[in-house]
């Protein structure tokens, strides 16, 4: 069992903003941080696929995979450590996970897909693919947005894991998930 995809033990709500490539999640995520005076966790993988790109002009390849599975949690545990409230994560190991057998025919290392089934948030803000595509280096499918999102909802579903669809402008995303994560405090 590799412990080191494992989520540490925490006091605080978990929020991950969930879904294909182009869709708001980065910036949601960090809107939301600072709406309710409170951390997110960066999504590893874009800085480090950068890296790679930028040094060597390389895309993701499979061996890529778990050190950006590592990296995501890594994080994910320090910042948790540090907050007490609600911890916003720009994607998670279900993230990666989807994104393996997407990429990389149907395969995600078995460690990886029992983490990503394990460890546990508390709300996933599914993306909606219905705002422009934007080009950077690293987004490459832009005519498959709706297989991506379709096999990004499947995973949610297969999982059984508590979600929400964002759809709209910058605006209507952020006011719909402040009024859900409103609702999911009061539960609290």
């Amino acid at each position: 069992m590799e412990s080191y995809l494992q989520q540490k033990p925490s006091n605080c709500l978990k929020i991950v903003l969930f879904g294909p490539e182009s869709t708001g999640k980065s910036t949601l995520a960090q809107e939301l941080a600072k709406h309710y005076n409170t951390n997110f966790v960066k999504e590893f993988a874009r800085n480090y696929l950068q890296a790679k790109w930028d040094k060597f002009q390389l895309a993701c390849e499979l061996k890529d995979i778990m050190p950006i599975a590592k990296g995501q949690i890594k994080n994910e545990n320090i910042i948790a450590e540090n907050t007490t409230k609600i911890l916003f994560c720009d994607t998670d190991l279900l993230t990666t996970a989807t994104y393996s057998k997407m990429y990389f025919n149907g395969y995600c290392d078995p460690d990886l897909q029992e983490y990503a089934t394990k460890n546990h948030y508390d709300l996933y803000l599914l993306m909606d693919i219905d705002i422009p595509w934007v080009k950077d280096d690293l987004r490459d499918r832009p005519n498959d947005r709706r297989v991506f999102f379709n096999s990004f909802k499947n995973s949610l579903d297969l999982n059984e894991k508590k979600y929400a669809v964002i759809s709209g402008d910058f605006e209507k995303r952020k006011e719909t998930a402040i009024c859900l994560i409103n609702n999911l405090l009061n539960l609290q």
